[in-house]
């Protein structure tokens, strides 16, 4: 009674205190080992609850039933762990993969042989390509080198020629006084003046 009425007081003092005062609410905490047994609690037998002996063995029963339940489920949960080990490392799944790896390695294998046909196909025909190159640079320069070679004989016959056919007009001991009375006969007047378009516009008249 006494202490409802505390609990009464107390939280009356917190509804009737100033807004700003700050409420600090106090927590009791656990008690130590030194500490004295309440006064509430002083000559109090703790007894034990009734217990139904026919409860207790249907409960004792039934925990044995429930623990060789778990038992059992362990072991097979075990044995099949272990039996998937097993079968991974040594059984069906293991010669499954083994299969599987070496069919993987023969289609690689495969693939490796026909890619390097492939590559192969490619650079013979890149070496093809550039031999035929190549030899079509070495013809190309061999026809210009003679093309060049017949431009400069031809260059050297039109000089001959044109030699040949100024040595017609050479003065020589044979013809000397033939071509002295030819320049007296017909003499030639080069004191002139040209315009900018190469007309005669004044010319002397020889004496």
């Amino acid at each position: 009674m006494l202490r409802a009425m505390g609990g009464r007081s107390a939280q009356a003092a917190r509804l009737l205190a100033p807004r700003s005062a700050v409420l600090v609410e106090t927590v009791r905490g656990r008690k130590s080992r030194n500490d004295p047994v309440a006064k509430s609690k002083e000559g109090r037998i703790k007894v034990p609850p009734p217990v139904d002996p026919v409860e207790m063995v249907v409960m004792k029963q039934r925990f044995g039933e429930y623990q060789m339940i778990l038992k059992a489920l362990r072991l097979e949960f075990r044995e099949e762990v272990l039996r998937r080990k097993y079968e991974e490392e040594t059984g069906s799944l293991a010669e499954e993969r083994a299969r599987q790896d070496a069919e993987e390695h023969r289609a690689l294998m495969t693939w490796n042989d026909e890619e390097n046909v492939r590559m192969l196909n490619v650079r013979m025909m890149r070496i093809q390509r550039e031999n035929e190159e190549a030899e079509r640079n070495k013809l190309e320069a061999a026809l210009q080198r003679e093309q060049e070679q017949q431009e400069f004989i031809k260059e050297r016959e039109r000089e001959i020629l044109q030699l040949q056919e100024d040595a017609k007009n050479f003065i020589t001991l044979e013809n000397l006084d033939q071509r002295i009375e030819e320049v007296l006969d017909k003499p030639k007047n080069y004191n002139f003046a040209v315009d900018k378009e190469g007309r005669v516009v004044k010319q002397t008249v020889l004496q």
